[in-house]
């Protein structure tokens, strides 16, 4: 079981929520060899306005106990995940429309890593953001695409939305592994 322990992590910093980035990777199955060194390939990164749908819920499994008239236990049931949905986005390659046609003309089984990261407010020593925390997206999967409409009077950039389904959501510890 994983414990709390007291840290840096604890102090009450705000972290602005409009500094944030999501990479898209391929995550190989790991040889049969038994090695579980299989390397991610980092395909492409977008710049989004909004992204909504971090979201892991619990249903609980409720549990009547004979001869006890007052509550019931509760027990942990199947967690579900929302739909990830990406607005008003921009990257410089057509990785995410390929991979969205790919899927949709049949390669279901074409799935990727995407990781959110959320990056603090101050520069870091090497005048990089320093990222604070990030959230990955297990074996996720373009379930909507939706381009800016073209209006020459408009400012939108070119992804409207992206939706991304997934299997599995994780925090992501700064050091990459899994928090």
């Amino acid at each position: 079981m994983a414990t709390l322990t007291p840290g840096n992590e604890n102090l009450l910093f705000p972290a602005h929520v409009f500094r944030f980035q999501v990479d898209f990777a391929e995550e190989p199955l790991p040889p049969n060899t038994g090695s579980a060194n299989a390397v991610s390939v980092p395909l492409c990164s977008g710049a989004f306005s909004e992204c909504a749908g971090l979201e892991a819920t619990m249903e609980p499994k409720t549990i009547k106990e004979g001869g006890k008239n007052y509550g019931v236990n509760h027990r942990a049931g199947p967690v579900t995940f929302a739909t990830v949905v990406l607005k008003r986005g921009m990257t410089t390659t057509r990785d995410l429309w390929k991979w969205f046609e790919l899927v949709a003309k049949g390669a279901y089984a074409y799935r990727l890593s995407a990781t959110v990261t959320l990056f603090g407010a101050a520069p870091s020593v090497d005048g990089e953001p320093e990222p604070l925390v990030s959230w990955k997206l297990e074996r996720a999967i373009p379930v909507k695409f939706k381009a800016a409409d073209l209006n020459a009077k408009g400012t939108e950039v070119g992804i409207e939305e992206l939706h991304l389904a997934h299997e599995g959501m994780t925090l992501v510890a700064r050091g990459g592994g899994a928090a």
